[in-house]
């Protein structure tokens, strides 16, 4: 048997602002927007290169989902966003106006930052750990 995770929900106060958000400040791709009446939508993104999981932006429909809006785990980092070009990445979205709320540091795992998204999502951009000559 074989599993993984299609997609997550991500909950949004609206859809154009999040695709936007999304699409334009971090480069993900819009993969589907489907209108399903009645004022929803079916919208899912993705990174560029994912081959599994995808969002699916959610718009809150009452006010237990939208307060939690940019709070889905109570602060905590809950994304985990990888790159294969950490600082070409770091750079594009700085200058698209993503918030960093640290400056990037080097752990055991990889190159980190942690950014808050549109809604203050907490995620962490992780790089894959260079290996030193001594690893090797």
């Amino acid at each position: 048997m074989s599993q993984f995770l299609k997609g997550l929900a991500l909950v949004v106060r609206d859809y154009d602002e999040a695709i936007a958000y999304y699409c334009q400040s971090l480069g993900f791709n819009l993969e589907e927007d489907t209108d399903m009446g009645g004022g929803k939508r079916w919208v899912v993104v993705a990174p560029p290169g994912a081959r599994e999981c995808r969002f699916i932006l959610a718009k809150a429909k009452n006010e237990a989902e939208r307060a939690a809006v940019g709070n889905q785990t109570g602060g905590r980092v809950f994304l985990f966003l990888h790159t294969d070009n950490f600082e070409v990445d770091y750079q594009r979205m700085l200058q698209n106006g993503v918030r960093f709320v640290e400056q990037p540091r080097k752990e055991e795992y990889g190159q980190v930052v942690v950014f808050a998204d549109l809604y203050g999502n907490r995620w962490d951009m992780v790089g894959a750990r260079v290996k030193s000559p001594v690893d090797a």
